[in-house]
């Protein structure tokens, strides 16, 4: 699930247009478009998303332009609204759609679709767990739908999974709608901590992980601070030596300098590897996701030869759910980049040369 997990901002009231006789009318802005112009305040025009004759898009209606992709929007056509809530910290909304199947959307954002639901969760998850040797203790930051969860419990050699999510209403909306996700929740290796992430990685005991998987939001507003430095170090002491990291790290065409920035940090902080990885994911601005692999000073870590492939553990390509996108050829592939971006990112490497790239 892309966003939504990190600290929030509650709903405002501002002047934002005038009735006919002149005077202004008060209308309530959804915590995404105080996220917008948390991160960009100088720039007055704030995103909104909501349905309109049938459609769902985001970035649509009052206010357009998220600095996170700026002209643009994704429209969906809506055949039921579901559900739709406003928790401590977010705005929740699903519905069907006539070619994806139920939507859940955070804040306005699209985090997943029953349809291609699975190119995310099963990358986010199997990128890592694949790339070291029986991994046992995994932490989940965020993914309060289950599907991280899902794919990681594949693994047979894992015996201890914490989730850490911050809003407890994700968790029980995608239990009744998305259960194909949520079954996750539902494995006893399972333990579920409700609450800030940046706290419980702060009490977490050093070395104690062997894999960290960051499903987290969009990096503007409150949600920052799960991009920077200070919380990179933490997951690094929560790793043991050779523990690895994978982080969701935005879309190679619309955040390259976002991307930059976060392959910085990451090769300031781990002493190990650090590789960019991407999947196709049609819901998602652009259509694009990536995923940024780190490692900490241990065992080295080849993330783009998996070496532990999922097509050897016994019964991992049909627990729960049959792998519906992930396999060995995707995982390499996923590391193959297109000409633009492997200079970018071969730019910042060669500024922080730290581990293989």
């Amino acid at each position: 699930m892309k966003g939504g997990k990190g600290r929030d901002l509650e709903c405002q009231k501002t002047k934002v247009g005038k009735e006919s006789n002149g005077n202004s009318v008060e209308k309530e802005i959804p915590s995404c478009c105080l996220k917008a112009n948390a991160s960009a305040p100088e720039d007055e025009a704030k995103c909104h998303s909501t349905v309109v004759s049938g459609w769902f898009s985001e970035c649509h209606g009052l206010f357009f332009n998220n600095p996170m992709w700026p002209g643009e929007a994704h429209s969906i056509k809506v055949e039921k609204i579901l559900y739709k809530e406003k928790s401590e910290f977010q705005e929740v909304l699903v519905f069907e759609s006539s070619a994806y199947g139920k939507v859940l959307v955070l804040d306005g954002i699209v985090q997943l679709t029953d349809k291609d639901e699975c190119a995310y969760q099963e990358m986010i998850a199997h990128l890592p767990l694949c790339s070291i040797l029986s991994p046992k203790t995994v932490l989940v930051v965020g993914g309060g739908d289950g599907g991280v969860l899902r794919e990681v419990c594949r693994h047979s050699s894992v015996n201890h999974v914490d989730i850490c999510e911050i809003d407890e209403m994700v968790i029980d909306v995608s239990r009744k709608f998305f259960p194909e996700l949520a079954v996750g929740f539902e494995d006893p290796r399972v333990h579920l901590h409700v609450g800030d992430a940046i706290d419980f990685l702060q009490c977490a005991p050093e070395g104690k992980y062997d894999a960290i998987i960051v499903d987290s939001s969009d990096p503007v507003g409150p949600a920052q601070e799960l991009v920077e430095k200070p919380f990179f170090k933490t997951i690094a002491k929560a790793l043991r030596p050779g523990g690895v990291l994978c982080n969701m790290a935005e879309s190679m065409w619309l955040h390259t300098h976002l991307i930059q920035d976060m392959i910085s940090i990451c090769q300031e902080t781990f002493s190990g590897s650090v590789r960019y990885a991407w999947a196709s994911v049609p819901t998602y601005p652009s259509g694009v996701i990536g995923f940024i692999l780190c490692s900490t000073e241990g065992p080295p870590v080849d993330f783009v030869n998996p070496i532990n492939p999922i097509e050897k553990v016994e019964g991992a390509a049909k627990h729960r759910r049959e792998l519906r996108f992930y396999n060995s050829q995707m995982h390499k592939a996923a590391f193959a980049l297109p000409a633009f971006l492997k200079w970018e990112v071969s730019c910042t490497a060669r500024l922080h040369d730290v581990g293989p790239h």
